[in-house]
């Protein structure tokens, strides 16, 4: 901590462990005092300090610990009597919000449900209340609310079904309302802190009205079976001359990332135009959000932990059995994509499900998470030495020997995320299983694989690809 005027600086008491991680900090209501988040690398155990900004001395005020992982987030806030904080934890199995007194050691829960709770989006201290956003009667919508302090009075402030996404203005007196639904454009409101509509500031029926002109499928939700007692939420696009006495490919799309959401009540969905386009082109475009991924609470998000890609592939194989038992589906032409987590997860499932894809595309994948960032992969595998056994069953790296359809692995040699190594890893164990396959690589590109005409030379490529092998 520098001290301006004087020019001089302390270091905050974080404790002897070296081997933690302070992911946040945060000035308390007074600026006198600074929360430091400390976490241990295992990142199941979390700390808040209270930090003396003139000696640096630091004491324990709130602790954690999780049989899992704990997520971190900005959703905390310091009240103004100087002894209690707002904040979010899982610690019940849903994300809720909370109240903390460090000095008298109480807890009050402010939210219940078996739901989560999204993002704290604004504290009232005159009001004593706090505003928030979750899927409170469905995990594909979000919608904003206002408690109090004290836990009575929960009221909602966007009552229409979809998804709100929350900009609160200064001082909480308004907020930014962009509100959409799956094949609705956002319509961008400016409402008061009760709720009330105060203008719309654009309804974007310029864009609406240029959609219209083009000949776009109408996105449908379904709940589809994993086969472990899980319905998975799932959208779907159908060509817009759908026959169901015809037999149709289908394009399955995923990320399926730990806490991720792909599968919601808002527009666009991921890659929309692009899964239009293969919808016109004859495909179903089917995503479905399977185990590991968010807004469902603490135990299906978590139980992917120690063993990344197990259950989340299983869930995309069984949405790929279910597609292939529809009257209208072509059992032999099923196929999956995806980018990053997504990659790594279409690429586990052309090995893993021989039986079931027919052809696979990865782009930019993980291929073991030996390979990847520590922070992110030991939150939810641990360390290798910990935990051998998960990183490598589960590995694309390891599984090349399975190979039996038609697969491209797209990457950036550049990649600042997802590093090269992981491309070049399976590619030479493909090559050593005796496995053709095939694959782009773009020169010095990053891990969004931009600029000039990479991205449209990138998705003519995998349309081409499509088309010729699914």
């Amino acid at each position: 901590m520098y001290d301006v005027q004087r020019g001089s600086s302390i270091t905050a008491n974080v404790g002897n462990e070296k081997d933690q991680y302070i992911p946040r900090i945060k000035w308390t209501k007074d600026n006198s005092q600074l929360c430091i988040y400390r976490l241990n690398r295992l990142q199941n155990k979390l700390e808040f300090l209270l930090a003396n900004a003139a000696d640096g001395k630091t004491k324990v005020i709130y602790s954690e610990e999780n049989k899992y992982y704990i997520d971190i987030n900005d959703n905390l806030t310091f009240l103004p009597d100087g002894e209690s904080f707002l904040f979010t934890s899982e610690r019940n199995g849903y994300n809720h919000l909370y109240k903390w007194n460090w000095v008298n050691q109480s807890l009050e829960q402010l939210t219940e449900g078996a739901w989560d709770v999204d993002v704290m989006q604004g504290v009232d201290e005159n009001n004593q209340s706090v505003y928030y956003t979750g899927g409170v009667t469905s995990p594909l919508e979000r919608k904003l609310y206002k408690v109090n302090w004290n836990g009575a009075k929960t009221v909602c402030l966007t009552n229409e079904s979809g998804y709100h996404s929350i900009t609160p203005c200064f001082g909480n007196q308004y907020f930014l309302d962009r509100y959409s639904r799956l094949n609705t454009v956002p319509v961008y409101t400016l409402i008061d802190n009760k709720g009330n509509k105060v203008r719309t500031l654009e309804n974007n029926a310029d864009v609406k009205a240029v959609m219209e002109r083009y000949d776009l499928g109408v996105i449908t939700t379904l709940q589809i079976p994993n086969g472990k007692g899980d319905l998975l939420n799932a959208w779907m696009i159908k060509p817009t001359n759908f026959d169901a006495t015809k037999k149709y490919p289908v394009l399955l799309y995923q990320y399926s990332g730990p806490g991720s959401q792909e599968v919601e009540d808002r527009f666009p969905v991921g890659n929309y135009f692009w899964h239009q386009l293969m919808a016109q082109k004859g495909y179903i475009v089917v995503c479905a959000d399977g185990t590991g991924t968010g807004a469902r609470g603490e135990n299906f998000k978590k139980k992917t932990y120690l063993q990344l890609g197990k259950y989340e592939s299983d869930d995309q194989i069984a949405v790929g059995k279910y597609m292939a038992k529809q009257n209208y589906v072509d059992p032999n032409r099923i196929g999956i994509w995806g980018w990053s987590y997504g990659g790594f997860m279409s690429a586990t499932c052309i090995l893993k499900g021989a039986d079931v894809f027919k052809t696979a595309i990865a782009v930019a994948p993980v291929t073991n998470w030996r390979y990847y960032d520590n922070i992110y992969t030991e939150r939810y595998m641990r360390t290798p030495q910990q935990n051998a056994k998960g990183y490598d069953e589960n590995a694309p790296e390891k599984m090349a020997s399975k190979l039996k359809g038609n697969f491209l692995m797209i990457h950036g040699t550049a990649d600042d995320n997802v590093h090269f190594q992981n491309a070049v890893t399976l590619t030479d164990e493909l090559i050593k299983a005796n496995k053709q396959f095939e694959s782009e690589y773009y020169p010095n590109k990053n891990h969004g694989i931009s600029g000039g005409n990479t991205r449209l030379q990138l998705f003519r490529r995998m349309t081409d690809y499509l088309l010729k092998n699914l």
